[in-house]
C-alpha cells in the first residue's frame, strides 16, 4: 500500500487561506496581516516564513494578480496601446489621456518595485508575527480613518459618474503619481495593506474614493504580478514539493474572492468611504493583540 502524502498545508487550509487572500488583497485591510494572524488564532502550524508557506502564497498572489489584469482587461489594452503610441511618437500628447495614465502607472510602480526588491524579505522576517501584525493592523486602521479626515476634497454624490480613467489622467501629475506608488511599500509590513494605503493617498491627492480604489487596483497588478512571477520558479522547484497541489487549490479560490471582491468594492465606493475598514481594523488587531496576550 503506498504511503500517504503529507502536505505542510492540507487542502482544507489552502481553501480558507485562498479565499482569504483573494478577499483581504482589494479590501484594505492588510491580506498578509490576515495570514499571519489567522493560523495562530485556529492554532494552525503555519508561519509566514515557512519555506513552503511563502510557495504557496507565490500562487495564490499570482492569481490575484492575473484576476486584476483580466477585470481590467479593456483598460489594460487602452492604456497599453497609449503607451507604445506614445513610445512610437516621442511624446505623451495632452489628448492622449490612455498614455497619460499608462506613465502614471509606470511612475507610480517604480518606487513600490525597487523598495520591495530591497526590503521585502528583511521587513516580512522583522515583523511576521502574530503579535507586531495585529499591532499593525491597528495602525492600518488609523490610517484610513486619517486618508478620510487629510482628504483633499469632499465626496460627491456625482463622484461616481463620467469616464474613470480619463478623471484619475487630469487628477493626477508625476509627482502625485509617485507619492501615491511609494506609498505601496508599507505593505511589505504585515497589518498595513497595499489597497489601503494606495486609496488612501489617492484621497489625499484628490481622487474620489471610487477612482482611488480603481488607480489602486491598476498600481496594484504589475506590482503583485511581477513579485509573484519573479518567485514562480520556487513553486516548481524543491521548496514547492508538497505545497503544489494546496498551491494550485489555494490560487483557483483566490482568484474566485479576488473577482467579487473588486467588483463589490468598485460597487461600494461610488458612495461610501474607508471609514468602515478602518474601524474594523482597529477593533480586530486590538482583539487579536488581547487573545495574544492571554
Amino acid at each position: 500500500m503506498p504511503l500517504a502524502v503529507h502536505h505542510p498545508i492540507s487542502y482544507f487550509q489552502a481553501v480558507i487561506m485562498g479565499l482569504l487572500q483573494g478577499v483581504a488583497e482589494p479590501f484594505p485591510v492588510s491580506s498578509l496581516g490576515h495570514g499571519v494572524v489567522l493560523p495562530r488564532l485556529v492554532h494552525w502550524h503555519i508561519h509566514q516564513n515557512d519555506k513552503f508557506f511563502l510557495t504557496f502564497l507565490i500562487a495564490t498572489h499570482l492569481a490575484t494578480a492575473i484576476v486584476l489584469f483580466f477585470f481590467f482587461f479593456r483598460d489594460w489594452m487602452r492604456i497599453i496601446g497609449g503607451v507604445v503610441r506614445s513610445l512610437r511618437e516621442r511624446e505623451i500628447r495632452p489628448d492622449d489621456l490612455d498614455a497619460r495614465l499608462g506613465w502614471l502607472l509606470i511612475v507610480g510602480t517604480i518606487p513600490a518595485g525597487i523598495i520591495g526588491l530591497l526590503l521585502q524579505d528583511p521587513l516580512r522576517k522583522l515583523f511576521a508575527s502574530p503579535q507586531s501584525a495585529a499591532a499593525f493592523l491597528i495602525v492600518n486602521g488609523v490610517l484610513l480613518l486619517a486618508f478620510e479626515r487629510l482628504r483633499l476634497r469632499a465626496p460627491a454624490p456625482d463622484d461616481h459618474l463620467g469616464d474613470a480613467d480619463a478623471h484619475m489622467a487630469r487628477t493626477l501629475n508625476w509627482w502625485r503619481a509617485l507619492t501615491v506608488g511609494g506609498a505601496q511599500a508599507g505593505a511589505l509590513v504585515p497589518g498595513i495593506s497595499r489597497s489601503g494605503i494606495t486609496m488612501g493617498g489617492g484621497l489625499i491627492v484628490g481622487l474620489s474614493n471610487e477612482h482611488a480604489a480603481r488607480f489602486s487596483f491598476l498600481l496594484a497588478t504589475p506590482v503583485i504580478g511581477a513579485a509573484a512571477a519573479l518567485k514562480v520558479p520556487e513553486l516548481f522547484g524543491s521548496t514547492g514539493n508538497g505545497v503544489r497541489g494546496p498551491a494550485v487549490v489555494g490560487g483557483l479560490c483566490a482568484a474566485v474572492t479576488t473577482f467579487f471582491a473588486v467588483k463589490f468594492l468598485l460597487r461600494y465606493f461610488e458612495t461610501n468611504r474607508l471609514t468602515p475598514f478602518g474601524v474594523y481594523c482597529i477593533l480586530a488587531g486590538a482583539v487579536c493583540t488581547l487573545i495574544f496576550a492571554l
